[in-house]
């Protein structure tokens, strides 16, 4: 399924969802009024190789939280993902098999491309 995790209220998704033109079979997951399910985290874990990777340090509760201070652990990242959405890496794309996480310039030019490329 092509699908992405993001936050609606979020200007930095709204302008990389613009940005990528997508096709009509992408579904689109308000992570704030639809959260996440543990089904869709595993999912997004198999392709991005670790929880770790989907998880935000720039997250307000993050800082709120002193997490900086803790050594977390791969089921730690799950838990605090599952627990406030806030904590999910955005945008998540998931394209045509492969995982697009955050928005970095070279992250969303990548994505760009394996959507451009579906469209072939």
């Amino acid at each position: 399924m092509n699908k992405i995790y993001h936050l609606s209220t979020c200007d930095t998704c709204k302008r990389i969802i613009k940005q990528l033109q997508l096709p009509d079979s992408f579904v689109l997951q308000d992570i704030k009024s639809e959260p996440i399910t543990v089904k869709q985290l595993e999912e997004m874990k198999k392709l991005a190789g670790s929880y770790e990777s989907l998880f935000s340090r720039r997250a307000k509760l993050y800082k709120e939280r002193n997490l900086a201070e803790e050594k977390l652990a791969e089921e730690d990242y799950k838990r605090f993902i599952l627990e406030h959405y806030t904590f999910l890496k955005r945008p998540v794309i998931l394209a045509d098999g492969k995982i697009f996480v955050g928005n970095s310039k070279k992250t969303v030019e990548e994505a760009a491309k394996t959507i451009a490329g579906m469209q072939d």
